[in-house]
């Protein structure tokens, strides 16, 4: 799938070893591990193949959006979207879901 990044913190996160964009080590190691699984699922069925990642789609004024467990405490929170040529993944954030 195509990736975006609606927040170059988040584009830098998964692109620069160094950088941390404020969060901890844990989070940023798990966002690393499910951008890969991004890139690499063909469409959004893959994601929900993954069991552990817990993709799901948000409800009310959010219900375009889905969102990817990072851990049990942070989602990845991300926009789908359909293009002429492929698929496309908007990555919207990182959010605390507590």
């Amino acid at each position: 799938m195509e990736v975006e990044f609606v927040d170059e913190i988040l584009e830098r996160l998964e692109r620069e070893f160094q950088f941390t964009g404020g969060f901890s080590a844990e989070i940023v190691r798990a966002f690393r591990k499910r951008m890969a699984l991004v890139r690499s699922a063909i469409d959004e069925r893959d994601f929900y193949q993954m069991k552990g990642a817990h993709f799901e789609k948000l409800k009310g004024s959010r219900s375009h959006q889905r969102s990817m467990r990072l851990n049990k405490q942070w989602r990845l929170v991300m926009e789908l979207s359909e293009g002429a040529s492929e698929k496309t993944v908007k990555i919207v954030s990182i959010e605390d879901y507590h």
